[in-house]
């Protein structure tokens, strides 16, 4: 890929990732492309070498989809990045890295601490059923009642466990242990079902992702 199509592509998909964020995609070897956001540059340079010490570089080794804090060591400031790898034929060919301010991304491990009506409440990420982004709030449906987050949802989904959630649309993270049917639907690719009776439709953008995770 060129620099206008790499360019284009993240352009294209800007809205999957949180707005504070900069992004960097890179082949095997080299960073190709970078976008600064205004919260944090880390001055990457298309050409610049992979370090070994980046999230990049154990995305890229790992083969899977990784999220780490990386101290200020690397490039002088510290930050919070997810990368995603590109792979071709089981090798990987390069990724695309999501960074964020490491400060403001610092969750508990195993919980979502959520603003239920006068009060805050830790949720263990087992018992939240889903995500929804609706009025410029990130709601968090859970067992133990309905509340906000004070993150927007792509920056929740940095840190939810992959193999228990999945984005289904724009304005959706599913908890796949409370899906009680798939349904076809005319107005989306597919109908969830959840255990609570909530109705979530999966859109066309991440609908084969979504059948190739559930292996339908």
């Amino acid at each position: 890929m060129d620099y206008f199509s790499v360019s284009s592509m993240v352009e294209s998909f800007r809205e999957l990732f949180p707005k504070e964020a900069s992004i960097a995609v890179s082949d095997s070897q080299q960073f190709i492309y970078y976008k600064p956001s205004k919260h944090i540059d880390l001055k990457i340079k298309p050409g610049d070498k992979i370090n070994e010490n980046t999230v990049t570089f154990k995305a890229l080794s790992v083969r899977k989809k990784t999220s780490d804090h990386i101290n200020g060591k690397v490039f002088g400031t510290p930050y919070f990045g997810t990368s995603v790898p590109i792979i071709d034929s089981g090798n990987p060919k390069g990724c695309v890295t999501a960074i964020l301010p490491s400060k403001q991304l610092k969750f508990l491990s195993k919980f979502l601490t959520l603003h239920i009506e006068d009060r805050w409440m830790p949720v263990p990420y087992e018992e939240v059923m889903f995500l929804e982004a609706h009025n410029r709030k990130t709601w968090v449906q859970s067992e133990r009642g309905t509340g906000t987050h004070k993150f927007t949802l792509s920056e929740v989904e940095f840190h939810l466990p992959e193999e228990m959630f999945l984005r289904c649309h724009r304005s959706y993270i599913i908890n796949v242990n409370y899906i009680a049917e798939i349904q076809p639907d005319s107005h989306s690719t597919f109908l969830l079902i959840m255990k609570d009776g909530t109705k979530i439709p999966v859109s066309q953008t991440y609908a084969s992702q979504f059948r190739r995770i559930l292996s339908f």
